[in-house]
């Protein structure tokens, strides 16, 4: 069990860059950056012993492009899409930004039943995301012959609240800390079918929130994309 469970953001798709809440599969394809930085990703790192991805357009663009640097094929996997925010689909105004995050906020902090409006529950994502991660677990991590990395190329808000449930980082400091295109979380299997977080986008641990951080504030007025 030598292996690291890589959740990969994909790269800058054309509604990140308009701010828009793009979370319904296909979805929109990457920019020239979001394609610069999946390359960068690739030439950056090891090559991972599996390359998979969500169905989503902009998952699947960044897996291939990954995949055609590092010479291996990337495979689809259900389950692992964006977080689905329903009748908030593609607004970009400041009031769909903040009722998201208002909502993924308290999902962080345990209030996982409460669905954005005709969208899903935190229970929702957590209930077909965290399936994937086990059976790659299961299948390969836990295997005493298997080495290498898994990289996954998956979505910026389920990865957060994902990686943080599984491996109990601390809400305040998971909603303070977006994840950029083509940033990761790095989840290392522990006993028990435990994980531990060894690595959120540039940090390691100890994971502490910032002091004085107001993450829905900050969301709805800043000009960065709101789903990282």
């Amino acid at each position: 069990m030598t292996g690291r469970l890589v959740l990969l953001r994909h790269g800058q798709s054309h509604s990140n860059v308009e701010r828009r809440l793009d979370t319904r599969p296909p979805g929109a394809e990457l920019t020239p950056l979001g394609r610069d930085q999946a390359r960068a990703f690739a030439r950056g790192a090891s090559r991972p012993a599996l390359l998979a991805h969500s169905v989503a357009i902009r998952a699947s663009q960044t897996a291939g492009i990954i995949g055609g640097e590092l010479e291996m094929a990337p495979v689809e996997v259900p389950g692992v899409h964006e977080v689905q925010v329903g009748g908030l689909e593609n607004r970009s105004d400041d009031d769909a930004v903040a009722q998201f995050n208002a909502i993924y906020e308290r999902w962080h902090h345990g209030d996982l039943d409460i669905p954005l409006p005709g969208g899903e529950t935190g229970n929702d994502v957590l209930d077909r995301y965290v399936p994937v991660l086990t059976e790659l677990r299961l299948r390969y991590l836990d295997d005493r012959e298997w080495t290498g990395d898994i990289v996954v190329v998956s979505h910026g808000a389920a990865i957060r609240l994902a990686a943080a449930v599984l491996a109990g980082v601390d809400a305040g400091f998971a909603l303070d800390h977006h994840l950029d295109n083509a940033e990761s979380v790095v989840l290392a299997p522990i006993t028990d079918g435990r994980w531990s977080c060894v690595r959120w986008g540039a940090l390691t641990p100890p994971f502490y929130p910032e002091a004085e951080a107001t993450p829905v504030a900050d969301a709805v007025h800043s000009s960065t994309d709101p789903m990282g």
